[in-house]
């Protein structure tokens, strides 16, 4: 694990992305690569149309059809190329020295799972390019993402702000000590106000597991506020979020069962719709 990976597509949370990427890369002292992977949809599939056409029809509306679709190839290569040397412009702008970038053809999830061993922290803005217009959805490559990859994903929002303060969603759980533990080794977040809250009921070993994450955060050099609040999670979470003004939000991800989650709904899924702020996921 390397290095920072920014997917960009051309949507309106492009410039974002890089914002966030490049503030990362500084953070991390890490090397920065964006990442723009064509669909199959963009990339022209060899058919033989002729028994499409019909009877009557000439060779050379084939001839034509074809040279349509390598022109929209050529054409959205080239986008992304522009597009990519745009990103890089602007992480150097913002103090990234030589970042890198690649283009790739196929689905994200697999170019993904290529690179996953030298992807540090990945980061994606929560709608893309056929999103911009789906209000609270999330797209569906970024959940298919974030299911299939073990690396640490960084959810943004539209517009870029540096983090300040840090909430740290905590249950307990395998996940969410690792959370803990990789934010207090991680130079991301270091020196920034640090929130830990458990959601539920203040029981001994609730409040032994908070003591822990506590001390451990601190230990680290944090300035820790660890609480325990009752209510639901996705509603404390983000009145806590909005109480304290929050500036990214740590979090485990996806652990229930698809079927589980078909039956209840996910906690992931629906504080990705409703925050206002990154999510640093962990799978």
């Amino acid at each position: 694990m390397t290095q920072v990976m920014a997917c960009i597509d051309g949507s309106s949370i492009t410039l974002a992305v890089c914002d966030y990427a490049a503030w990362a890369s500084r953070q991390m002292d890490a090397p920065l690569d964006f990442l723009h992977v064509l669909g199959r949809s963009e990339t022209p599939v060899p058919t033989d149309l002729s028994g499409n056409l019909g009877l009557g029809s000439r060779e050379h509306l084939l001839q034509e059809l074809a040279a349509l679709d390598a022109q929209r190839s050529r054409v959205a290569l080239e986008q992304g190329r522009l597009m990519l040397d745009a990103a890089k412009a602007r992480a150097v702008a913002d103090g990234v020295p030589n970042p890198t970038s690649r283009q790739r053809h196929g689905e994200l999830v697999d170019t993904l799972l290529e690179f996953q061993d030298e992807i540090r922290l990945l980061v994606m803005g929560r709608q893309g390019e056929q999103g911009d217009s789906a209000g609270e959805h999330i797209g569906s490559h970024l959940e298919n993402v974030v299911r299939t990859l073990h690396r640490p994903i960084l959810v943004i929002p539209a517009d870029f702000t540096a983090p300040q303060r840090i909430l740290i969603a905590f249950d307990g759980s395998a996940t969410t000590r690792k959370a803990v533990d990789m934010v207090a080794r991680s130079p991301l977040l270091r020196g920034r106000p640090c929130h830990v809250v458990m959601v539920g009921e203040d029981k001994a070993d609730s409040r032994e597991s908070l003591d822990w994450a506590r001390a451990h955060l601190e230990a680290a050099g944090f300035d820790v506020t660890a609480e325990i609040l009752p209510g639901e999670v996705e509603a404390v979470l983000c009145a806590y979020r909005d109480l304290h003004a929050i500036d990214l939000i740590v979090m485990g991800a996806y652990g229930h069962s698809r079927i589980r989650e078909f039956l209840i709904g996910s906690t992931t899924t629906r504080l990705i719709r409703q925050s206002k702020v990154p999510l640093l996921l962990l799978r």
